[in-house]
């Protein structure tokens, strides 16, 4: 505050000069008018047609001088015949028509001296008709000392108001900026994990909001180390029990009395442990990546059925291995609403959790294969197009249609291998492409009801080169 103070400082002295100019120079201009208008009545025309003047009446009138100024004068006719006063006075030039009666004031110099000007026009009848020209002119010592006087009066008192004003202004911000400080104390003594909420008393009332932005911050920041520490702890839980496994069975397989049949059981039991530790880790990595990529995600345009085809054919093993019928139904490449602004590999990413949880949880024999279906079903009406994925499996129970969207949670009684991690995984995924994720049974009233996951999506104008 107090640098604007100081630079408006000389801008005011800067205004108080020009309007104390103005206001010098008004009362003078109109002593030059009359002046001007009392010579008007000393030019007058003589019995022998000549323009005469009198020149002792115009020395009573108009050269009276003080000790600050001087005073000249000229009279002369439109064609620049000199009548009376200064020879050398400054020229004005005439125009052919010039306004008669009328003062006319400038500022010029004679024999070096600045000088301010009164010119008036008036018409006598002359034989030749033209107008004749009085000037009358001042030197400006009496301006500017008036000037000075009027700036002086009101420079002064700045003098002295302005420290007393960057005092005030000091003391007020002083006092002002206390609570402030006695908030930044408070905040400098907190130790690391205290993310509790900010104390609003004592707090001045214009930073309010800000203080309740903070409060805000740091419980969403209490909310996500929350989540990171349950995410750790789940995350740790759950690779322990597949590492656990590796280590047991590795005991059993060093024993030396195993036999080979034992040993290779234990082989097999080490190569499914450590898939679904890597599994696990994958999907963490998943998770992880899907959580950190609203800052980071590169975006383009992408053909979510192309995408989706791509999908379905690199999971057609697994789908064979386990004997269920994979298939995809809905739009084509080329219809329209079927591309999305997002990153393609998180896409197929989100596509490839919904599919492969639909093979692994769905109970399939060769007698009796599952049957998975993926489809793009574009909605022109509301601008949107759903990836859905259907399965006839045993569904999701309605009080749990919530819970799987948790990190690690399983369904209880489902011996499918998993992590728990590909639902929160689409979710996430979904989220960050500023979609939603619903969970619904694929056929209602139907046992098995079957799972139903649909992926609602904001759609985007295909590219020019798309088709």
């Amino acid at each position: 505050m107090l640098t604007p103070l100081l630079l408006l400082w000389p801008l005011s002295l800067a205004l108080t000069w020009l309007v104390a100019q103005s206001l010098a120079n008004k009362p003078f201009d109109r002593a030059l008018e009359y002046n001007a208008h009392a010579l008007a009545q000393q030019v007058e025309i003589e019995s022998d047609g000549r323009i005469g003047f009198n020149q002792a009446l115009a020395a009573y009138e108009v050269l009276r001088t003080d000790e600050a100024d001087l005073m000249y004068y000229q009279v002369r006719t439109q064609g620049g015949q000199w009548i009376a006063g200064e020879h050398d006075f400054p020229v004005l030039h005439d125009t052919p028509t010039p306004p008669l009666g009328q003062v006319v004031l400038r500022d010029d110099e004679l024999r070096g001296i600045a000088i301010r000007v009164a010119a008036l026009w008036i018409q006598l009848p002359l034989p030749s008709g033209g107008p004749v020209l009085i000037q009358v002119a001042e030197t400006r010592e009496k301006r500017s000392m008036l000037a000075a006087e009027i700036i002086k009066g009101v420079m002064l008192p700045q003098f002295a108001i302005l420290p007393l004003a960057v005092l005030l202004v000091w003391l007020a911000l002083a006092r002002g900026i206390q609570p402030l400080h006695r908030l930044e104390e408070r905040i400098r003594a907190r130790k690391p994990e205290d993310l509790s909420p900010l104390n609003l008393r004592s707090v001045p009332q214009e930073v309010l909001p800000l203080v309740d932005a903070v409060n805000d911050l740091l419980q969403r920041l209490n909310e996500s180390l929350a989540t990171q520490k349950r995410f750790l702890a789940d995350a740790a839980h759950q690779l322990k029990t597949p590492l656990a496994g590796l280590r047991m069975q590795a005991d059993l397989a060093l024993r030396l009395d195993v036999s080979a049949e034992e040993l290779k059981r234990s082989l097999q039991l080490i190569s499914r442990s450590s898939i679904r530790a890597t599994h696990t880790v994958n999907q963490l990595l998943a998770l992880a990546r899907a959580e950190g990529g609203s800052a980071s995600l590169q975006r383009q345009p992408c053909n979510l059925v192309a995408l989706m085809v791509a999908v379905v054919q690199d999971v057609l093993p697994l789908a064979l291995a386990k004997n269920t019928d994979l298939g995809y139904e809905g739009a084509d490449e080329e219809d329209a609403g079927v591309w999305v602004l997002g990153s393609p590999t998180l896409l197929q990413e989100l596509m490839s959790n919904l599919i492969t949880n639909a093979i692994h949880y769905s109970p399939s024999t060769p007698e009796r294969p599952a049957v998975v279906t993926a489809r793009v079903l574009p909605d022109p009406f509301s601008g949107h197009v759903v990836l859905q994925v259907e399965d006839n499996g045993p569904g999701i129970a309605d009080e749990e249609k919530s819970l799987v969207l948790q990190p690690f949670y399983r369904v209880l009684g489902n011996e499918a291998d998993g992590s728990g991690l590909g639902l929160p995984i689409v979710q996430e995924i979904a989220i960050q492409h500023g979609g939603t994720l619903f969970v619904q049974d694929a056929h209602p009233g139907r046992k098995p009801p079957g799972a139903c996951m649909s992926v609602r999506l904001p759609v985007c104008d295909a590219p020019a080169d798309a088709y």
